[in-house]
């Protein structure tokens, strides 16, 4: 039985970002920075409001491109506030900026994607979950991952947020095992 993960719903906009993004291995550094600071504006709401809003995001945060939001000063964050587009959390926008600077701090010692991807062990846990079993909201990985990454000084970054992360960028499998798109996203990884 073919069933897609029922936790996207039938909004089109949720089933596509289901069925072409989440859960793909993402090996690229800026692309994955992208992702966690979503997933920091996420905290306290669910993904879809932020799916609605990327656009705006992209916009108004330079393209995501790390190297420009290291440089902003506060009245470029303030700016960022006035925007209705995005999610207005001073807290979150702040952090996205010293977080960015650390992104810079990884990226130039190891590579960004390489760190991050060393907590799985450069391959994606294949999960085998069926419809019956609930979906985990951390493991020992995301654990690991968080604490590091705010040892680090990165911030809106806990265990749940970066469990979110590694499902969407596909360092975690957990799409169900009745899923299409299960077998699809377990072929992208180089263990297959």
């Amino acid at each position: 039985m073919n069933e897609r993960c029922s936790w996207c719903g039938t909004d089109p906009l949720y089933v596509a970002y289901h069925d072409t993004e989440w859960g793909v291995p993402e090996r690229d550094g800026r692309a994955l920075w992208e992702k966690l600071v979503l997933d920091g504006f996420q905290a306290g709401l669910s993904w879809i409001t932020i799916l609605r809003k990327r656009d705006a995001f992209w916009q108004e945060f330079d393209g995501f491109d790390p190297n420009m939001i290291a440089e902003w000063g506060p009245d470029r964050v303030e700016r960022a506030l006035a925007n209705p587009g995005i999610i207005r959390h001073r807290g979150k926008i702040e952090a996205t900026v010293s977080n960015a600077k650390i992104w810079q701090e990884i990226e130039a010692e190891q590579g960004f994607a390489d760190y991050l991807w060393s907590f799985v062990g450069g391959q994606p846990i294949q999960n085998g979950l069926r419809a019956d079993q609930p979906y985990p909201v951390d493991s020992p990985e995301s654990i690991a991952m968080s604490k590091a990454l705010k040892k680090r000084g990165f911030r809106f970054c806990g265990p749940v947020i970066v469990y979110a992360f590694m499902q969407a960028t596909g360092m975690v499998n957990d799409h169900l095992v009745t899923c299409p798109q299960h077998g699809r996203v377990r072929a992208l990884s180089p263990a297959g």
